[in-house]
């Protein structure tokens, strides 16, 4: 499935730019800045390397990204790649680094929800429509 426009300008943006345009995203509504990174995922049927920008939140030295797809009861693309191939490669502002994906357990999911609400109090809002 191919990834709209605005994701694909996102991330050509982000890598010219060594992270400094696109890393702080104003959101849909341009007026928050929220804190993104890119996420580049092994495609699970066709191989490729697949690159996302995400807003994140941060938890100790973690990097915390949540799998909501909009608000959908469908996981994104995305997700279905990670868990299917957890090796993946992030862009943090200027740093590229290799990392271990995983989904976080039950015992911890609100603890890194927290983490991620400290980055916009929307992602509340958001669950709460989602769960409802």
């Amino acid at each position: 499935m191919a990834q709209p426009y605005w994701v694909r300008e996102h991330v050509r943006r982000y890598r010219e730019s060594a992270g400094t345009d696109g890393h702080g995203w104003r959101g849909l509504d341009g007026k928050q800045q929220l804190p993104c990174l890119l996420l580049t995922t092994t495609g699970r049927r066709s191989g490729d390397a697949r690159s996302t920008p995400l807003i994140y939140g941060q938890h100790g030295d973690r990097f915390v990204i949540l799998a909501s797809r909009g608000g959908s009861d469908r996981d994104p693309q995305w997700y279905g790649n990670l868990v299917a191939h957890p090796q993946v490669r992030l862009q943090v502002g200027r740093d590229w680094f290799a990392a271990l994906a995983r989904t976080a357990g039950p015992e911890e999911r609100s603890v890194l929800w927290r983490s991620c609400l400290s980055v916009t109090l929307r992602l509340g809002r958001h669950m709460f429509l989602v769960r409802s």
